[in-house]
């Protein structure tokens, strides 16, 4: 099994010339994101990436965790190193410095995040539910809860959960049962919550549990869902650990991958009732919970991004090694390594292709949720979080799908041996495979793009983007043979996602079976075209800095070839995903429900 190694240069390339790493660092309180300290974080994260996490990923894989009485153990080696993860300060990196963070921007705790997971999946998870719970509290909790918690969960000594999922509540949730009755200054909480990441495990001292939970006169469905923070231990005064709280974790779910991060069902209430805390106002808790969900949505995005990459370098690394068969154009020459042979070369290509279009395209949202918190300027402000929340089912669901068929390509450019556990291609697609689920599946993220985000809108969010794609396709000299390919396969397909979306805003109202039918097509056509706007102005860049003397022309051929071949191989995708959209709901609806 290959190494991981961190793919810094395209992520300085992506950050500086497409993400605008020098607008961002010129936002109020991002002073310290120069050049140089983003150089040497991403420098210090890849050597923590590759050196700590990565050697147990394997491991942890086929040890997976344990389940003893109530408490759980991670597999070895994993309390080192979230040891080592805390002292390094990663855990804080975007959080505000008067908790204890870094204050650094989303933008650069992005390829920090991918670097991790890339690294160790599993692992990752564990700061990734934190960072949501930490994001509910800042912007919900009170003093109180801020002081008590925040520091603590910053630094990464304790971490964080989110509770939403019972039974007989997944995506539903206006059919959460838990309860949450007042006594005095808190409430006690009753129920059961499954599939709950990190809800239980042996690498930090406390959990503090985000759950939602209804009070008793809480009216029905979704408007009487209320937000509680529940540590595992109850905190003193003084800070301190005092007695273990009324939740327990009764089993952990034996999974198709991510076998290193425990997924618990929690008992709450056993006793005399777990003792948890309002977070903000009564019935408001869905709304405060999403605010957790938009962060870890983003996150998996990145998850999606990370193992594309990890899957794309064992499978060159093994392209490379492996010899079998002769040249096609040398039959009487001798045998080749796998990667001379046309078909692995198109299997790779995209598998690099779709790593570097859904790594720019997380980076730009990442830079644009920066804009949105911190932009001096309203309109601004209010133009990127229009971006944004437009943005985030794009990448969240596009980049988990990409990230599937990137591993199963894996898989198949190893062949036989791919199917073979010890060559460590098959954890990659066992593990991508969550990641197009939690957080809301690719269906949820399609419904709400289509609904939501442009039929509602009128189409308003979409046309601006549409506006943004358009003024990338202006500035493209196409005089360059490259460039004018790439050129038109992003002109295809703006007019293809331009149809869509205006047939979309035209249909919704009258017919909203048959947008909800193409919705998931339609969230995978406008991934792709966004990847393709995205690699455009990474060739048109490159192609400009081609003619600079002292450039690294390797690297900049690399990211001509990458997007040209995108825009034969990936984008011809996009006018069949605009049929189906626009034209399958009739046959998608047709079959009776006693025929299926």
């Amino acid at each position: 099994m290959s190494a991981y190694t961190a793919p810094l240069q395209d992520m300085h390339f992506v950050l500086n010339e497409l993400a605008g790493l020098e607008q961002i660092s010129a936002l109020p309180g991002c002073e310290e994101a120069t050049a140089e300290t983003v150089t040497a974080v991403l420098h210090e994260a890849g050597k923590f990436s590759s050196g700590v996490l990565a050697p147990l990923n394997r491991p942890g894989d086929v040890a997976g965790c344990r389940w003893e009485d109530g408490d759980v153990k991670t597999p070895a080696g994993f309390v080192e190193a979230y040891q080592q993860f805390v002292e390094g300060g990663w855990n804080g990196l975007n959080f505000p410095c008067e908790f204890g963070g870094q204050g650094l921007p989303k933008l650069v705790a992005s390829p920090v995040l991918e670097m991790v997971m890339s690294a160790n999946l599993g692992f990752s998870l564990c700061p990734l539910l934190t960072g949501g719970a930490i994001e509910a509290l800042l912007l919900r909790g009170t003093p109180e809860q801020k002081a008590t918690y925040l520091h603590r969960m910053v630094e990464g000594s304790w971490t964080g959960t989110m509770n939403l999922t019972e039974p007989q509540a997944g995506s539903d949730l206006g059919l959460i049962r838990s309860k949450a009755v007042p006594a005095g200054d808190h409430y006690r909480i009753h129920g059961q919550k499954i599939f709950i990441t990190h809800g239980e495990h042996d690498m930090a001292e406390n959990i503090i549990h985000l759950v939602l939970a209804r009070t008793p006169d809480a009216p029905e469905g979704v408007k009487g869902i209320s937000l509680f923070v529940v540590p595992k231990f109850l905190v003193n005064p003084d800070g301190s650990l005092g007695a273990r709280n009324d939740v327990r974790c009764v089993s952990i779910e034996h999974k198709l991958g991510i076998h290193a991060s425990p997924t618990a069902v929690l008992s709450y209430g056993d006793r005399e009732g777990a003792i948890g805390y309002l977070v903000g106002e009564e019935n408001r808790g869905v709304e405060y919970m999403f605010v957790m969900m938009n962060e870890a949505r983003y996150t998996v995005g990145l998850q999606g991004v990370a193992v594309s990459e990890r899957a794309y370098q064992l499978a060159r690394s093994y392209a490379a090694d492996r010899v079998q068969s002769k040249d096609l154009a040398d039959p009487r020459g001798p045998s080749v390594a796998i990667i001379h042979h046309p078909d692995v070369r198109r299997m790779l290509m995209t598998m690099r292709a779709l790593a570097e279009a859904t790594r720019a395209v997380a980076y730009v949202v990442g830079a644009a949720i920066d804009q949105a918190h911190l932009a001096p300027d309203e309109a601004a402000r209010q133009e990127a979080r229009a971006f944004v929340d437009y943005m985030i089912p794009i990448h969240k669901g596009w980049a988990t799908e990409a990230s599937i068929e990137v591993a199963n390509l894996g898989i198949q450019v190893h062949g036989g041996m791919g199917f073979i556990e010890e060559t460590g291609a098959a954890q990659y697609l066992r593990d991508a495979r969550i990641t197009t689920i939690y957080e809301g599946t690719t269906g949820i993220q399609a419904n709400d793009l289509v609904g939501r985000k442009t039929a509602r809108e009128g189409g308003s969010t979409a046309r601006a983007l549409i506006a943004r794609m358009q003024a990338t396709v202006d500035g493209i000299d196409p005089v360059d043979a490259d460039m004018a390919i790439i050129r038109n396969a992003l002109v295809r397909g703006i007019e293809d996602y331009t149809a869509c979306v205006e047939w979309i805003v035209a249909t919704y109202g009258s017919d909203i079976r048959a947008v909800h039918a193409g919705a998931v097509p339609f969230l995978k056509l406008a991934g792709i075209v966004c990847g393709g706007w995205q690699l455009a102005r990474a060739a048109d860049i490159a192609t400009r800095r081609l003619a600079e003397a002292g450039s690294d022309r390797d690297f900049l051929s690399a990211k001509v070839i990458t997007a040209r071949f995108y825009a034969e191989h990936l984008m011809s995708r996009v006018a069949g995903l605009r049929q189906t959209v626009i034209h399958g709901a009739t046959s998608t609806m047709a079959l009776p429900v006693e025929r299926f």
